[in-house]
């Protein structure tokens, strides 16, 4: 059967697919449009394995937050390059993934396959765009009913870093008072420059705080002091350690003569009721594959 411009142009509006691809398709399947979409559809899933070996220290970092604030989503996505990551294509994707997980919750995402229709959006992109392309995380917050609060998120430009941060009060007339948007506000931009890791110092694992006295007391066996003297310098570093990885003890970066706890204090007098940050989420482009190179 003859493969018309028509019908690449039809199939190409349908798929997205190159117009050689398109041809091959409809040349495979005897101009049948369905058939030559399944042909496609399975012509990128092979090529997604073939690129699936190859690193993607590119992409973007993006997020949404409802109107009402009270949910919200942030999502990486990798490629390989800055040239893709800058494409109309790539960024659809990246909107496309928002939707999967405002929809389905971050859980949905690898190691899971992020559910068959996602899939196989990354793997027409991955066929389109020519690089390997990995839907790497995402994360969705949402203020239960009859809770006051709001979700509030932060993208570096670039699409680098990006946070969501949600903060709760007790009522829902704080939420819309101009000082708790803008705190919220202050609170992404500071977890976007300092990088906290966790909330409080008594959830940072017990683990974590063993291995960084090891670490400490290693580097000081050497210095000639004694134990005793050692373990007081080394409890010290930790405390100092403690207060660099732990949000509610970090200097605020638009005041660093106060703590975000300090700050926070601050905010609630002026407000009239206590507003805690409930919870927060910090994506850095590529920090995965950089923790499985030194692992």
């Amino acid at each position: 059967m003859e493969v018309t411009a028509q019908m690449v142009k039809d199939l190409r509006s349908m798929t997205g697919a190159g117009i050689m691809d398109c041809k091959e398709a409809l040349r495979e399947k005897d101009g049948d449009l369905e058939e030559a979409k399944r042909f496609l559809r399975e012509k990128g899933l092979s090529s997604a394995a073939k690129k699936a070996g190859r690193e993607t220290n590119d992409g973007l970092v993006e997020s949404e937050v409802n109107s009402d604030a009270r949910s919200g989503v942030l999502v990486e996505v990798n490629c390989e390059t800055d040239f893709v990551a800058k494409t109309e294509d790539f960024r659809a994707l990246v909107k496309n993934t928002l939707s999967h997980v405002k929809e389905n919750g971050g859980q949905s995402l690898p190691p899971n396959p992020g559910g068959e229709t996602l899939q196989e959006e990354v793997a027409a992109a991955i066929a389109k765009l020519g690089e390997n392309i990995l839907v790497s995380r995402g994360e969705r917050y949402e203020i239960p009913e009859g809770q006051a609060g709001a979700v509030c998120s932060y993208i570096h430009p670039g699409g680098a870093i990006g946070v969501l941060v949600e903060l709760r009060c007790a009522s829902a007339d704080v939420v819309g008072q101009d000082a708790f948007t803008e705190t919220a506000k202050d609170l992404a931009m500071h977890i976007a420059a300092s990088s906290p890791k966790y909330l409080t110092s008594d959830l940072v694992p017990n683990n974590v705080i063993e291995s960084e006295r090891a670490i400490l007391m290693a580097q000081s066996k050497d210095t000639g002091k004694p134990e005793n003297i050692i373990a007081k310098i080394v409890d010290g570093r930790i405390n100092k350690y403690l207060k660099e990885v732990c949000l509610m003890d970090q200097p605020f970066v638009k005041d660093p003569d106060q703590t975000i706890q300090a700050l926070l204090k601050a905010k609630s007098k002026e407000l009239g009721e206590e507003v805690e940050v409930f919870q927060f989420t910090r994506f850095q482009r590529g920090e995965l594959t950089a923790q499985e190179e030194i692992e």
